[in-house]
This record gives C-alpha cells, sequence and structure tokens, in this order.
C-alpha cells in the first residue's frame, strides 16, 4: 500500500499539475492532501477545483480556515500572507469557500503497517503547529496519545522525516512554496508494507517562471514569485 502526501498546494496550479504527472508514475494507492490549499499562489480556485475533481483526501490548514472561516484576523495584521489571503476571499467562489468550510481538521487511515493519522498543525487546530523536532518522550506520548505509526504534518513547508520508537513522523514539506532551498514541489510518498513504513521524499520540477509570472500578473506581493524562483524566504 502507498500512500503519497501533499501539503501546502498554496495556489499553485503549475505545481500541483506536475505533481499529478509525477504521481501517475508512482503506482499509488492514494493521495492526502494536508491542508493549505490555498494562500500565496494566484489560483486558489483552480487549484480547489483540481483537489475536488481528483477526490483527494484533504484536511483544513491554516490559511484555509483563515479564508473560508475569517478567524483570527485583526486590524493590524498587513503581513504578505494576509494580503493574499484577503485577495483571495474575493476571487473565490461561493462554492470554492464552501469547498474550505467542509475541511475536516484531519483524518485517519489504516494501513498494514498500523494507523495513519494527518493533520495540518496539531491533532485539533490547524493554526498550531507540531515541533517535529521536540524531546522523543514528547513525541512518543503524542503518538501513543494518537495511536498511530505514521504521523503526518504540514506547515513549516521543509520536507522532513523522523523516526521515534516505532512512529514515524513526516512533513511532506509543500508542493506550492518548498522553503528548503531548492524550487520545485514537495512530495512525501509513504510505503506501507512490511513491518515499517517506508518513507521517500521527492522534489518535482515544474514551471517555475509561470508561477512567478502569475503572481506578478495579480499584482501580489513580489517577494512570492522570488520564493517560488529560489526556495528560499528572503
Amino acid at each position: 500500500m502507498r500512500l503519497a502526501f501533499l501539503s501546502d498546494l498554496h495556489g499553485n496550479i503549475h505545481a500541483l499539475t506536475a505533481v499529478k504527472r509525477f504521481l501517475a508514475d508512482q503506482v499509488v494507492n492514494q493521495v492526502v492532501v494536508v491542508g493549505d490549499v490555498v494562500g500565496y499562489g494566484a489560483s486558489p480556485g483552480p487549484v480547489i477545483d483540481f483537489v475536488r475533481r481528483e477526490g483527494w483526501v484533504t484536511g483544513l490548514g491554516s490559511s484555509d480556515m483563515r479564508v473560508a472561516l475569517e478567524l483570527g484576523e485583526r486590524a493590524e495584521r498587513h503581513g504578505i500572507a494576509d494580503q493574499v489571503l484577503g485577495w483571495t476571499r474575493k476571487v473565490l467562489a461561493p462554492e470554492q469557500m464552501e469547498f474550505l468550510r467542509r475541511l475536516p481538521p484531519g483524518g485517519r487511515l489504516m494501513t498494514p503497517v498500523g494507523r495513519v493519522r494527518f493533520f495540518h498543525g496539531s491533532p485539533h487546530a490547524p493554526d498550531q503547529r507540531l515541533d517535529v523536532m521536540a524531546p522523543e518522550r514528547e513525541l512518543e506520548a503524542l503518538a501513543e496519545t494518537l495511536g498511530a505509526r505514521v504521523v503526518v504534518v504540514g506547515g513549516t513547508h521543509v520536507p522532513f522525516v523522523r523516526v521515534v520508537g516505532d512512529t514515524t513522523f513526516v512533513d511532506p514539506g509543500s508542493v506550492g512554496l518548498s522553503l528548503n532551498h531548492e524550487p520545485g514541489a514537495d512530495v512525501a510518498l509513504v510505503d506501507c508494507v512490511g513491518r515499517k513504513p517506508r518513507v521517500a521524499l521527492h522534489k518535482v520540477s515544474y514551471d517555475y517562471a509561470s508561477s512567478a509570472f502569475d503572481i506578478m500578473a495579480w499584482n501580489l506581493p513580489p517577494v512570492i514569485a522570488d520564493v517560488i524562483r529560489t526556495g528560499r524566504m528572503a
């Protein structure tokens, strides 16, 4: 059983279409999106429609929550993310907003190696971040509470794998806005066979120039285009 985990699509349709082509060659049983379908990128509507059309299992991310539920907004917020999220609310159709509102905060899958749990931030709060570098005893306690052999989280935009005891923690990185100093779309493949899961992290090349052009064409913050082209935040 092979699972593909994607996270932080962030409205980047060029990256997402490249990932679909990549997955077509991987014999994947199920694709799971660990939140943040929208935010930063210039194609939030097409990305939502893409995910809906593919029928991929999808969880609620922090950007999705702030767009759809308008939670946590403060008048003094004027950051890059806030500018894009405000713009995203204006360009999404009502049915696309409703899709975001209906996303669950996470989910679970049963596999031959045991239970897989996935969520964007923490088990109950997409806008909180699980520290995968926390002391082992903390992660062991969390794994026991979740009853999981694999825990998949998002939000850092940096691919990462850590094995603590009998549990594998995975951050797939970001499809739409990777920050591991290499441009491209991040994908995590998890093979749930044998006694232990096997995780492979992949970097998928795509048309970064077109994604960056879209950012500029919609008059979104140019720093986002720079991140797309370089894989790093200045």
